[in-house]
């Protein structure tokens, strides 16, 4: 196996986020070389040893959109915990600003394919860290939708590869606080059938889904880590 270069530690505990331009290449073998302080080198996969990847320490929260995980993960945040912003908010405000054509109403191919990119590369980049670090959503969210959409065969091979925490915790539709903007324009009916293909998904991967309850942002906080068994706060 290439050995590989050491990470590049971010700039910020607190929020990690990747890049988003587009990596070329394959997907579970992806070159993310950059000059940004933020990057790291290479990111490689033994094939004989799948799941190589797997973080224990890396918790996904998926879950249906408008579901209130933006409002969790910004607690989590103020409590001193790193966390990796949604890749699609990202992409989508970069391409508004930049005039591109890879946005989930235009061109949701291009769209999911550069979210697989960057959901690659905040993984990669957050192994630098130590202790939890919380994900918004991330590459399960992106290759399955991928592959819902277009047929292409990616799920596995990349998730199979690059995997989080075993407990993954996900936002039930909550139709009182749903609201579309100017980075989800879709609508709640949308949003509960991504859900409801996301809640096959997870499974199937071999994911533990557990469902947020409906309360606060910091009840939810606690309820996450009290099922994650830290109750304490990172060290600093």
């Amino acid at each position: 196996m290439a050995r590989r270069r050491p990470l590049r530690t971010p700039n910020s505990k607190a929020s990690l986020v990747a890049p988003v331009e587009t990596v070329p290449g394959n997907l579970s073998q992806t070159a993310l070389d950059s000059e940004d302080a933020t990057s790291v080198a290479v990111l490689f996969v033994c094939p004989e040893r799948k799941g190589i990847l797997l973080n224990s320490r890396f918790v996904l929260i998926s879950g249906c959109s408008g579901g209130g995980k933006s409002t969790l993960l910004a607690e989590l945040r103020a409590r001193g915990y790193p966390v990796v912003e949604e890749a699609g908010r990202r992409i989508i405000a970069e391409q508004l600003v930049s005039g591109g054509n890879a946005l989930p109403w235009v061109d949701t191919a291009a769209f999911l394919r550069r979210a697989i990119d960057v959901a690659l590369k905040d993984m990669a980049i957050a192994e630098a860290q130590s202790g939890w670090v919380f994900f918004d959503r991330g590459l399960v969210d992106a290759a399955s939708a991928l592959e819902a959409l277009t047929g292409e065969p990616v799920l596995h091979p990349v998730c199979s590869d690059h995997r989080y925490h075993a407990r993954v915790f996900a936002t039930p539709p909550w139709p009182e606080i749903y609201v579309t903007d100017t980075e989800r324009r879709h609508g709640f009916e949308a949003a509960t059938a991504e859900y409801q293909r996301l809640m096959e998904t997870l499974p199937m991967l071999g994911y533990d889904v557990i469902s947020l309850p409906k309360i606060s942002p910091s009840a939810r906080a606690d309820f996450l880590l009290a099922t994650l068994g830290d109750v304490t706060p990172p060290v600093a």
